[in-house]
């Protein structure tokens, strides 16, 4: 399909290690003058939903700075372009929980909210779980790691419980793949 929207001027607006936001002068659909900001994410956003042979997940809960609310999410991350998005998602799951999986699936490719970020998403599953220490990042600090039966997830999900899009996603489709 052919794109109806047309750049007429690209500016840089602000960029740090991790993002780049850009303003856009741009003719929309319908013909009008308009202006579009993106963001653009310097990695890949990585997902794990670990499950074990009793099914049960591990979620990990922290405050996010953005939201000024604390969060429960599956362990997520980032993956830098360039690096294979299954190597990030096994460094990730290793850091944030200790846990190392014999079984690896993708589950699913998404866009974290395309009306303004080109941000690509990698859900994995992982299966056959081993257990060590984690190594948390600086900023996890706070970082705190719950196993809870699977199915107390999905609910978590409907009851509003869990809203970062990622795990939502994520759970969901697991739920589904596996006949939770």
């Amino acid at each position: 399909m052919t794109n109806p929207w047309k750049t007429l001027s690209t500016r840089d607006v602000y960029e740090n290690n991790w993002i780049k936001l850009e303003e856009h002068q741009v003719i929309n659909p319908a013909g009008g003058n308009g202006i579009y900001g993106k963001v653009h994410f310097k990695n890949k956003a990585i997902g794990i939903v670990p499950l074990d042979q009793d099914g049960n997940t591990w979620l990990v809960g922290q405050h996010r700075y953005t939201l000024n609310a604390y969060s429960w999410e599956i362990p997520e991350g980032g993956c830098p372009l360039g690096t294979l998005p299954l190597d990030s998602a096994k460094r990730e799951l290793k850091e944030e929980t200790g846990m190392m999986a014999a079984r690896w699936e993708q589950i699913m490719t998404f866009h974290t909210s395309n009306s303004v970020t080109d941000e690509e998403g990698f859900i994995f599953l992982a299966e056959e779980l081993s257990f060590g220490a984690n190594e948390l990042e600086e900023t996890e600090a706070d970082l705190v790691v719950k196993k809870v039966p699977f199915k107390v997830a999905i609910d978590m999900v409907m009851r509003g419980e869990i809203t970062d899009s990622m795990s939502v996603a994520g759970i969901l489709k697991v739920a589904r793949l596996k006949n939770f």
